[in-house]
């Protein structure tokens, strides 16, 4: 059994001395922070570690990211911080940022996909951070779902991916960002974007002029040796087919009329108003945090409702909107209509 404790009752102490013992003792606790929720383990326990793959279902050469509570942890981690990771480090965390070391030889191969390098965050959600605290160890934590699906927000959607797969579910409420962290390779002094997220590239540039997209976010072809999670499988997918439509409003209004029916949903901002019997709204367009924050309850309602296509938008691609239309790109399988 999964036991389920909420985090807002008033013997919150004694709950994350309970969740640090399962973490402890080699089990498995998910946890919320400011971006998804995390499935948590041991981060220097490859037994413990394995657990994770297993309950995920998820392949053992997607590396995973390890948290920690406080910045004095990354020295026994990392074999190096250069001048560009303490920059970002002063201005992004605590935060949703995740930064590519080279490793140390505590952290675990299995960490890494058998990598030399590891990744690393200090999040902003203070439940998150005290349970790392207590449990004096780094967590490692990917996204507490099963492999490939729509990442978790809520403490429900861990509920209904690993309830009797995990030890215990810890319920902060619905996460606050919705996208997964920004991942920055920091192993050089150009930094590079391996995963969008609510730091944005035009955030990181004001600090970096150089900084790069990684090749592969825009594609579809997987790497075959991912530094970052959400790299090299398909993620974040819901049951039914997922299409990106890219075309102005008349276009998209135009070809929703003639292709939808009661099985087909249809994701739009408040910009592109459609006549449809299942729509879902991710706010303004040129204000995609909010679209950002819900896509994920999106999906998974189309889950739970059966729907066997989804027609989304595509998504103003600035700031936090890459983020948006990478985590769309990918739950799509790269299924673009131009409209």
């Amino acid at each position: 059994m999964t036991v389920f404790f909420n985090t807002n009752e008033q013997n919150l102490n004694e709950i994350l001395n309970k969740a640090a013992d399962v973490i402890n003792n080699g089990g498995l606790v998910a946890f919320p922070t400011e971006t998804v929720y995390g499935l948590g383990a041991d981060g220097l326990n490859p037994d413990a570690v394995k657990k994770i793959y297993t309950a995920k279902g998820r392949p053992s050469d997607n590396p995973l990211i390890l948290h920690i509570s406080h910045i004095k942890e990354l020295d026994r981690l990392v074999k190096n911080i250069n001048n560009t990771a303490k920059v970002l480090m002063k201005n992004f965390w605590p935060g949703p940022m995740t930064l590519v070391f080279k490793k140390s030889s505590i952290v675990p191969d299995i960490i890494s996909g058998g990598l030399d390098t590891v990744a690393i965050r200090l999040p902003s959600n203070e439940i998150a951070r005290q349970l790392i605290a207590y449990s004096k160890t780094p967590i490692a934590a990917p996204s507490a779902n099963t492999s490939g699906r729509p990442s978790p927000t809520k403490a429900s959607h861990v509920f209904e991916d690993l309830n009797g797969k995990i030890n215990m579910i810890l319920d902060g409420g619905n996460c606050e960002i919705g996208v997964e962290s920004t991942v920055i390779d920091v192993t050089e002094d150009t930094p590079v974007i391996l995963r969008p997220g609510k730091i944005s590239y035009e955030n990181i540039k004001k600090l970096f002029p150089d900084v790069v997209y990684d090749k592969h976010l825009t594609e579809t072809t997987p790497v075959s040796q991912p530094k970052s999670p959400g790299m090299k499988y398909k993620h974040y997918a819901p049951k039914g087919e997922l299409y990106i439509l890219d075309g102005d409003e008349e276009k998209f209004s135009e070809y929703i009329r003639n292709s939808c029916n009661s099985h087909t949903a249809v994701i739009t901002f408040t910009d592109f108003p459609v006549e449809s019997e299942n729509v879902y709204y991710l706010g303004k367009f040129d204000t995609p945090e909010e679209g950002a924050s819900k896509i994920f309850d999106i999906l998974r309602d189309c889950d739970t409702n059966g729907y066997d296509k989804i027609f989304a938008h595509m998504p103003n691609k600035n700031g936090v909107g890459f983020a948006l239309y990478n985590r769309m790109l990918k739950a799509s399988g790269g299924k673009i209509i131009e409209l």
